[in-house]
């Protein structure tokens, strides 16, 4: 799978590649103050330490679009190497729906034969419709469930970017084949808060390549139904 890499448009953002699954674990910094938050650190904690040690950055938090292990995985040794370093950060989201996945994280990776990976805990969750004032962003939080039933996307609507975890992609959209997952519920979720943005937004995902809502809407497949 090639890697989402950060576009020429988007000024302070950063995606490190992590994890057997090849998650795109992001960083969103403000580039003056260099204020930054990490989305989804999955694994690869000292990639990820080593980009923001490389680019002097200053973690404010650690962010979830939800609780899959590919994209949690991380966030305690994450949370503990900041915190050695005398940083306290605190970690919020996905919706408290994820909690049960939060807290199962290492025996999700025990059933794919991985270790390293740890259970996380957040320390307040979000709700849709909350902005958050982070690394000199605001970042709208809107509930996309379906994937899984907490999973929420990050908005910044000043410098068009959408992180969109594992709900939207290039050509497709998130798994539903997991017991706790809804497909029909997934679609209108892209359908309603998605596709209603404007056809610039850059989408992030949280596996693969770039992309914009406009290209979505006119070429994913699984969209053509809505």
């Amino acid at each position: 799978m090639v890697p989402c890499v950060a576009s020429d448009r988007i000024s302070g953002l950063e995606t490190v590649v992590v994890t057997p699954f090849q998650q795109n674990c992001s960083i969103l910094f403000e580039p003056s103050s260099r204020a930054a938050v990490v989305v989804d650190p999955g694994g690869d904690v000292p990639l990820i330490l080593e980009r923001l040690s490389s680019r002097g950055l200053a973690v404010e938090a650690i962010l979830l679009t939800h609780g899959h292990l590919d994209h949690a995985g991380g966030v305690e040794t994450l949370r503990e190497a900041l915190a050695g370093s005398g940083v306290q950060v605190p970690v919020i989201g996905p919706e408290q729906s994820d909690a049960f996945l939060l807290s199962s994280v290492s025996a999700q990776a025990a059933l794919f034969g991985l270790s390293g990976m740890r259970d996380a805990r957040a320390d307040r969750f979000v709700r849709e419709g909350e902005v958050l004032t982070l690394a000199g962003r605001r970042l709208e939080v809107l509930c996309v469930p379906g994937h899984t039933p907490g999973h929420v996307v990050f908005l910044d609507r000043a410098a068009s970017l959408l992180i969109a975890g594992d709900t939207l992609f290039a050509g497709s959209v998130g798994r539903t084949d997991f017991p706790y997952a809804d497909g029909p519920l997934l679609l209108r979720g892209i359908r309603d808060k998605l596709m209603t943005l404007p056809d610039d937004i850059l989408v992030f995902p949280g596996h693969g390549t770039a992309t914009s809502i406009g290209a979505e809407r006119a070429a994913n497949p699984f969209l053509r139904q809505l």
